[in-house]
């Protein structure tokens, strides 16, 4: 048993000898795959030390040695001189990044916060990097994913593990993502300050999207908002430099375009000429208005240093009523209140088409501002006042029946106005007119007797047409009849003219005859004539008479004595001559011959002769 225990101490002291004896005797150090080893000297025989404000020793002074122990066996590190801490080597993870503040180095000037990257092999060679000029404080160099031999004596790395002990966030030890249809806007935190008048650094080239620090700082890149920005993707930044903030792409839909004011860029060139006297144009890249707008898609726009105004190219309807468009331009526009020249106020709505030109967008801007200043400042005091204008010639009525003249009027004036801000007026339109209710109960009035007086007209020519029908009918019903009548017209007129003839032939004849009879009196008028001179001249005048004159009463049988005769000897009276008449009369009815041997035609004389005496 005793045996036992004395080789087992005795394996023990042999193990222990080969250990520590090498070790003591040969100042052995064995470093593995996985470690650092960080040396730190106890004393120097030659009694230096390091100077003041030095942590880490290039000369072999006592104290943290800048040059680390790979993997392997060292000899000559002998324990009662050198301390040789075993360090885990440092991993920084794919997707993250490490932050490296050092704990030696010059002093970083005041003009920057962060130290310059200098040659180091990303910070593993301590010695070049106190040689090179490095920088005490957090760094501007950083670590990506790998595996790295870090002289922790020197350099304190910061990874996504331990981020909360340095008050920092596990995120901004990532691997910085810019989302897809996003823009990174960076701010930087160090550099150059910012050029007087400018409210951005502009873009430099060279220093890969910021990921290469010291180039930017090199080419002279300034501290705070930046011009350039980030597209999507991966990207290792520092975030003791950079700020970024991830806004969406200035998306151009279709039927617009982007005119792009910037406020940073090169220097103010005006590319517009002398006949655009309202604003000013330059280059793309340059600061102003840019001249040619952004087309329709995704752009990657500085949404902080430059504005971009979307301009629709298609028609624009802006309407003065309650009725508002989708694009919202006309949200402020209201009926337009006019007063015509008799005095009535009224409202009319009015909607106006207007265009602008795809290369006339830029001037636009530049003149106005934005679309809704061209609707609020331009439009609406053009259109409103024309109209008002134009209700002041007009009386409402007049108004209302030349609407379309009007409206006709409005286009070209309208038009005309517009072109001088660049813009292209489409139509005009005059929608609803709103006149004062008795004066449209007037017009209603005289609409409708219009066409009562239209429907009047229609119903009788519908009557005239229908007495046409008839008539028309009528006329073909007796057309037979017609034809006949007109035959018997035409032997009738045939009749009469035969008629004409005849009597013109007898009046002829009568006309011949009664010629013949006037010569035959006219000579024997002026035969008896003649025998009255001769007898005249042979019995001298008043013989010649009587004796004619008793011829003519013996050829006439002319009575001399009354047929009735009344004597006064006798005692005759007026009751005898009654008498005498009724007997006459009474007789006139009796056979021609009378008792006293006279006819009945001489009786009457003889009384009447009787009468006529005893009248006497």
């Amino acid at each position: 048993m005793f045996d036992v225990v004395f080789l087992g101490v005795a394996v023990v002291v042999v193990i222990v000898l080969l250990v520590i004896l090498p070790s003591i005797t040969l100042g052995l150090v064995v470093i593995s795959e996985r470690q650092v080893g960080v040396v730190i000297k106890k004393f120097d025989l030659s009694r230096r030390s390091l100077e003041a404000g030095k942590l880490v020793a290039l000369n072999n002074e006592p104290g943290y040695q800048a040059d680390t122990l790979a993997p392997g066996w060292h000899l000559g590190y002998w324990p009662w001189m050198y301390t040789v801490h075993r360090v885990p080597v440092t991993v920084i993870p794919q997707g993250e990044i490490g932050l490296v503040v050092a704990n030696d180095g010059t002093s970083i000037p005041s003009e920057r916060i962060l130290g310059k990257v200098v040659g180091c092999d990303d910070f593993q060679n301590a010695r070049q990097f106190l040689m090179n000029g490095g920088e005490k404080g957090r760094q501007l160099g950083i670590l990506t994913a790998g595996t790295y031999r870090i002289n922790t004596a020197l350099f304190r790395i910061i990874t996504a593990d331990v981020a909360a002990e340095h008050d920092m966030s596990p995120d901004q030890l990532k691997v910085y993502q810019v989302e897809s249809d996003m823009v990174g806007i960076v701010t930087t935190l160090d550099g150059r300050p910012i050029p007087e008048g400018e409210i951005a650094g502009l873009y430099l080239d060279g220093h890969d999207n910021f990921q290469n620090v010291q180039a930017f700082m090199d080419f002279g890149g300034t501290r705070g908002l930046q011009e350039q920005v980030l597209l999507s993707g991966s990207w290792n930044l520092n975030p003791w430099f950079v700020h970024v903030e991830q806004v969406p792409m200035t998306a151009i839909p279709i039927g617009y375009v982007g005119v792009v004011i910037s406020f940073i860029g090169k220097a103010h060139e005006d590319i517009s000429g002398v006949e655009f006297k309202h604003g000013d144009l330059v280059h793309t890249g340059h600061k102003g208005v840019w001249a040619i707008p952004l087309h329709p898609g995704k752009h990657p726009i500085n949404t902080r240093v430059m504005r971009v105004e979307l301009v629709p190219t298609t028609n624009i309807v802006l309407n003065w009523a309650t009725r508002i468009e989708a694009h919202n331009y006309d949200n402020k526009l209201s009926s337009i209140t006019v007063r015509s020249s008799d005095g009535f106020g009224f409202t009319l709505d009015v909607s106006q088409i207007i265009h602008i030109g795809m290369l006339e967008a830029p001037k636009v801007i530049s003149r106005v501002g934005s679309v809704q200043n061209l609707v609020d400042h331009v439009l609406q005091p053009i259109v409103g006042n024309y109209f008002r204008n134009a209700a002041q010639t007009n009386t409402v009525l007049d108004f209302l029946i030349a609407r379309s003249e009007r409206q006709l009027e409005a286009a070209e004036h309208i038009a005309r106005a517009l072109r001088a801000y660049d813009v292209e007026a489409i139509d005009t339109l005059i929608g609803d007119i709103n006149p004062p209710e008795k004066l449209m109960e007037t017009l209603t009035d005289r609409k409708i007797a219009e066409e009562q007086r239209k429907t009047y007209q229609v119903q009788q020519a519908a009557q005239e047409q229908r007495q046409l029908l008839v008539r028309e009918t009528a006329q073909a019903d007796i057309q037979q009849e017609m034809v006949k009548a007109e035959r018997s017209v035409s032997i009738a007129e045939m009749h009469a003219q035969a008629e004409v003839q005849r009597a013109t032939g007898d009046a002829e004849a009568v006309r011949l005859m009664a010629q013949g009879e006037a010569e035959a009196i006219r000579a024997k008028g002026e035969a008896q004539a003649d025998a009255y001179r001769a007898g005249a001249e042979a019995m001298g005048a008043e013989g010649y008479t009587a004796v004619q004159l008793m011829q003519v009463v013996g050829q006439n049988h002319i009575r001399i004595l009354p047929e009735i005769l009344v004597g006064g000897e006798r005692g005759g009276s007026v009751a005898d001559a009654l008498l005498s008449v009724i007997l006459q009369n009474q007789l006139k009815a009796q056979p021609p011959v009378s008792h006293n041997g006279h006819s009945a035609e001489a009786a009457p004389a003889i009384i009447e002769g009787e009468v006529g005496e005893t009248t006497a």
